[in-house]
């Protein structure tokens, strides 16, 4: 990576958070990101991961968001660790005002990205297993603390970031399900029983040597659990059409995944998430394809 200057905003998150004393810090943008600005920086403790939401997302739409968003991935991230240690970044900080979260890098050298091995037609069911466990761990922790759902006053901002990108938009595009997929939003936002993280995809998720590590929680809110696991779940179908020679493994991974979580389950009945998720599949997977 080729370093230059960080932005003011970025130093000064880092030094009022007591991670760094430097007035200037040399680091790398990092790429791939549309909703925030997201930074490797070096500093005199080693290197760290800085993130700042952006209002507006870089996509060709006018797509805009909150940006106090930064804040409620800060606190899932230390709500995975606290249910599943090692399953996310180390959070180091999070400067409120400015928006910026910092967290421990995690170099490519150690961490490949699950997308990039799906797409190249690898698939590991331990993978899908382990991914399974860690949604069900923080899953279940979050749920038997009910108090912790005030600290993700978020509904807002998953409505606008999660459901209606997806089965609002689709509805308008196929009217005939209107219905349908405006039941499923419904029932997402009637079934808020733990803290989820919204956007469980292969390409939040890096693969180290101690197992799946979550990244990107800006969608984190108290809501249905059943939203995680059909949007991971749909994922693994989508990769069926995007590298039709390994299908038979992606729908291995698929069930493993779904069967890991849901013996993970004990927050409640199992059949009536399966239920729910079952729904979301076919409204997640047309809003990919053609919502």
């Amino acid at each position: 990576m080729s370093s230059q200057e960080v932005p003011k905003e970025f130093v000064r998150a880092l030094q009022e958070l007591g991670l760094t004393n430097s007035s200037a810090l040399q680091g790398s943008p990092l790429t791939g990101g549309v909703s925030s600005d997201i930074w490797c920086v070096e500093t005199e403790h080693g290197f760290v991961c800085a993130k700042r939401a952006l209002s507006k997302l870089r996509v060709a739409a006018d797509w805009r968001a909150p940006v106090e968003r930064n804040l409620y991935e800060a606190r899932w991230l230390q709500v995975a660790q606290m249910a599943f240690a090692g399953c996310a970044p180390e959070l180091l900080g999070q400067h409120e005002e400015l928006g910026v979260l910092v967290m421990r890098y995690l170099p490519p050298v150690d961490f490949r990205l699950w997308k990039k091995e799906l797409h190249a037609g690898h698939v590991d069911i331990t993978t899908a297993q382990e991914l399974g466990k860690i949604l069900a761990s923080i899953h279940s922790y979050a749920a038997k603390r009910p108090e912790m759902a005030k600290e993700f006053p978020t509904e807002k901002i998953f409505y606008e970031i999660r459901l209606a990108p997806y089965l609002i938009a689709t509805a308008e595009r196929h009217p005939h399900l209107a219905h349908a997929l405006h039941a499923l939003v419904a029932q997402t936002q009637d079934n808020a029983k733990t803290l989820v993280h919204g956007d469980v995809s292969p390409k939040n998720i890096l693969l180290g040597k101690n197992g799946p590590v979550l990244l990107d929680a800006e969608c984190a809110t108290w809501s249905d659990p059943a939203f995680d696991l059909a949007f991971c779940l749909n994922h693994l179908l989508l990769k069926c059409l995007w590298t039709p020679p390994s299908t038979s493994d992606f729908l291995s991974s698929f069930a493993a995944l779904a069967q890991a979580y849901l013996k993970g389950v004990n927050w409640e009945q199992s059949q009536a998430l399966q239920t729910r998720t079952a729904r979301l599949l076919p409204g997640l997977l047309l809003a990919r394809v053609d919502g």
